[in-house]
């Protein structure tokens, strides 16, 4: 059984130091793998982004990518940390506001970013006068990179483990051998997602779908892994003994998932259009 090795979770400092003028001082700086993992996300996106606004299907050129992913970013991280903080850190908030401003130390909600980037989409979608749909389905496919990347970086926080197990594949933690959930986290709602989404969407597909598939994935893949991993100590199980604050996010997503690919396989724009 491996044991794991116990990352130290900044990459490198920054010597910069300086005070606000109300005398609050900051520095050096430290970089961490955490918010390393989410510039390669946004970097793996761009990259594909910029790859699939030449097609003659897509709703965005070339040129428009980097406003896209700008926009995509702030929703990813103003609405993944507010989200965090209101479902899993609201007492953090009332101990201290400014606690939502400590993003460096870990503590992103996907459901809040999922929810922060609807919103970022929808202004988008407005300044280009286009569909919403055709934004998200535009953006579903280049989602995992980045939601893999971040479940790398909780794992080398050392963060969100799973349950005790005998698995031959579990992770040596403080003398327990635990899932690791993180990693299998990466590899569903990462690779695996990535590699569906991108292969549906290779070709023109019936306005939505590719959003349902994203919500219909993602949801299961999350929702599944939950069963073994650790609900967060201050907030436990909501009910049953077994249902996650996770889940119960989750939960809808799936349902929200198989509602919009049945409308989106049986409605007027069911045939694709280039």
């Amino acid at each position: 059984m491996l044991s794991y090795p116990h990352f130290d979770p900044v990459a490198f400092w920054i010597p910069l130091e300086f005070t606000l003028p109300w005398g609050t001082h900051f520095g050096p700086l430290a970089v961490r793998w955490y918010g390393i993992t989410y510039l390669v996300g946004f970097a793996a996106a761009w990259m594909l982004a910029r790859r699939r606004s030449l097609r003659s299907d897509s709703p965005i050129t070339p040129d428009q990518v980097d406003d896209l992913i700008f926009y995509a970013a702030c929703g990813v991280i103003l609405g993944g940390r507010i989200g965090y903080m209101l479902f899993y850190g609201f007492d953090q908030i009332l101990a201290n506001p400014l606690n939502i401003l400590r993003i460096w130390e870990g503590g992103m909600s996907f459901h809040g970013g999922f929810a922060g980037v609807l919103v970022a989409m929808w202004l988008y979608a407005r300044k280009l006068d286009t569909r919403f749909f055709r934004l998200t389905d535009f953006i579903a496919p280049l989602v995992p990179i980045g939601l893999g990347a971040g479940r790398i970086g909780n794992f080398i926080n050392g963060e969100l483990w799973g349950a005790t197990t005998t698995v031959p594949w579990a992770l040596l933690v403080d003398g327990e051998a635990r899932h690791p959930s993180q990693l299998y986290q990466a590899g569903l709602e990462g690779l695996l997602l990535f590699l569906i989404l991108w292969i549906w969407s290779s070709r023109p597909r019936p306005l939505m779908s590719v959003s349902a598939l994203f919500l219909l994935g993602y949801g299961l893949f999350r929702f599944g892994v939950e069963f073994v991993r650790l609900p967060d100590a201050h907030i436990g199980y909501l009910a049953f003994g077994w249902l996650t604050m996770g889940q119960a996010l989750s939960l809808p997503m799936v349902v929200a998932g198989i509602i919009m690919l049945m409308m989106a396989l049986r409605g007027p724009d069911s045939v694709p259009r280039s």
